[in-house]
């Protein structure tokens, strides 16, 4: 069955999807754990998505990433600068204690000034205001229009302020990561309750009787079992051992479309798939001659080079060969149907010959030798990524080394160094947008890197533009969408058209597994959630 035709079958089954199931217990095999259980480690997809279930959010999304009320029962506009959140009443954390404003405040402010983590919060907390009005009404005003104030507030999970930690009062308001991994501290208002985690095996939760917001209780416990292996995780689901799996390998998708034991549900997502290259060494450690020397000159610092590379990758054939035709090639930072995209960027066509010409010209005519770093257990084939694009640039004279490593050592190596900078020269990552619009990636991976302002928390190339900054500003201040969004799409032009600030590669197609019985509402957000787990009509 083709993918267009699998999506076909996907939307069909959402539509015919039955209402609540009988409660019971569930388990979901998952590639990829948690670095932490506190909600502002770090942010990235596996720890949103099962944190999530814990600690809920002001705002939420749907799996079509529309806006949902949670926390907050309604929200709107007061004036150009300032937004009313009003709390749904009574509602309580896992431990009894009311949930009032106080506690949202305590969580924007932990989340803003939080220290040891990576790829941070701030994007989506500086530049705000809050104000208790009262226990269940919360202002919070910015110095400019800020249309996108809802959007933003999809990201923050909201914990007890009455939450206790073994941390210094000075560090991270005295909680340590350690406090919410053995579950002293993971006390939140989610429709779930941590019951324990066992690192390397499984985290555990149970269902929340005082529960209150938009998202299903189906099941009474909820199991997440860590499988890393491929292999390990489809054979877990064809043994019955887990009810539902992420991450379908892309190689077994033919084969477990003719399983009759098992329902497939995918769908585009909003992550790009990308490489970050070091722009602002003037000596970029993993950046060499053709012997593997130091060159004095980081080559990296040319838009000429980077587009050059970007032109030796040849896109169509990792999503065919790579990711098994289950993949979209990407020329910017959304697919097709999302807001502030670029009318004017395709995905880079394949031209060994230009490329080399652009390096000529660049000085460099006999290219230069790199190395490529990448996680191994983070995003859909991404060592096999790695290799393709060694392979690439190796064949069109820029001999490339591959090293890839466990997510956890790889994003902190990643995000910042001995030095406090970037350890690499050239990344492969991913971003989805966790606003479900383009300022989402564009502040956090193109904006000049600039923790006061929380931009560019993960631009790990340090790429830098003003007029970017100017037009990225200038669309978060922006009421009007239409309007808005030609800024958005104009920066994204500069800095991806014109600067080669990143390299998009492809957009991430997921798939979920799940025994007969059960289908998955496939997510734009890339998150594996419980909730959204059903039985089948």
């Amino acid at each position: 069955m083709s993918f267009i035709r699998r999506l076909g079958v996907t939307a069909v089954a959402m539509a015919a999807l039955a209402g609540p199931a009988m409660a019971e217990d569930i388990t979901i095999g998952v590639r990829s754990e948690p670095s932490s259980m506190d909600p502002y480690y770090h942010n990235l997809g596996p720890n949103n998505a099962i944190i999530g279930h814990v600690f809920a959010r002001l705002v939420d999304f749907d799996p079509n990433q529309q806006l949902v009320p949670s926390i907050a029962e309604s929200y709107k506009a007061l004036d150009d600068t300032t937004w009313e959140f009003k709390l749904r009443p009574g509602l309580k954390f896992h431990d009894g204690s009311d949930l009032t404003v106080d506690d949202v405040i305590y969580s924007f402010e932990r989340a803003d000034g939080y220290t040891g983590g990576n790829s941070s919060f701030r994007i989506y907390t500086k530049g705000k205001t809050l104000k208790k009005v009262d226990d269940l009404t919360l202002h919070i005003s910015t110095e400019e229009p800020y249309p996108l104030m809802p959007n933003d507030l999809t990201t923050v999970m909201i914990m007890s302020s009455e939450a206790k930690g073994t941390g210094s009062a000075d560090t991270n308001k005295g909680i340590e990561a350690s406090d919410f991994n053995d579950g002293t501290a993971t006390i939140g208002s989610g429709p779930y309750k941590f019951v324990e985690w066992k690192k390397g095996d499984r985290i555990v939760m149970e269902k929340y009787d005082g529960y209150v917001g938009p998202f299903d209780q189906t099941w009474d416990k909820v199991t997440f079992r860590f499988i890393p292996s491929e292999p390990a995780r489809v054979a877990a689901l064809l043994a019955g051992d887990v009810d539902m799996i992420d991450n379908v390998p892309t190689s077994d998708i033919a084969t477990l479309e003719k399983n009759k034991d098992v329902s497939l549900s995918d769908g585009v997502s909003n992550r790009v798939i990308y490489l970050h290259l070091d722009q602002f060494r003037e000596k970029s450690p993993f950046v060499t001659d053709k012997e593997g020397n130091p060159l004095d000159k980081n080559p990296l610092l040319d838009p000429r080079v980077r587009k050059a590379i970007s032109m030796m990758i040849n896109r169509p054939a990792i999503v065919e060969r790579v990711m098994e035709g289950v993949a979209l090639p990407a020329g910017q930072l959304l697919p097709d149907g999302f807001f502030g995209r670029s009318p004017n960027l395709k995905p880079e066509k394949y031209d060994v010959a230009g490329a080399k010409k652009l390096l000529a010209e660049a000085g460099y005519p006999d290219g230069f030798g790199l190395t490529i770093h990448g996680p191994n257990d983070r995003y859909i084939n991404d060592a096999k990524i790695c290799e393709a694009i060694g392979q690439l640039l190796s064949a069109a004279g820029i001999p490339t080394k591959v090293v890839t490593m466990p997510k956890n050592v790889f994003f902190s190596r990643a995000s910042k160094g001995a030095d406090g900078e970037p350890e690499f020269s050239f990344v492969l990552v991913g971003w989805g947008s966790g606003t479900g619009e383009a300022s989402s990636p564009l502040k956090s991976l193109l904006a000049t890197h600039d923790p006061s302002k929380g931009w560019g928390a993960s631009n790990r190339g340090r790429h830098s533009d003003p007029k970017v900054d100017a037009l990225i500003g200038q669309a978060l201040a922006t009421v009007d969408d239409e309007k808005r969004g030609k800024l958005l799409a104009e920066a994204t032009d500069i800095a991806i058209g014109q600067n080669q600030g990143i390299i998009p590669l492809h957009y991430q197609v997921n798939t979920w597994g799940t025994r007969k019985g059960l289908t998955y509402r496939a997510r734009t957000d890339e998150r594996t959630l419980a909730y959204d787990l059903v039985k089948a009509n």
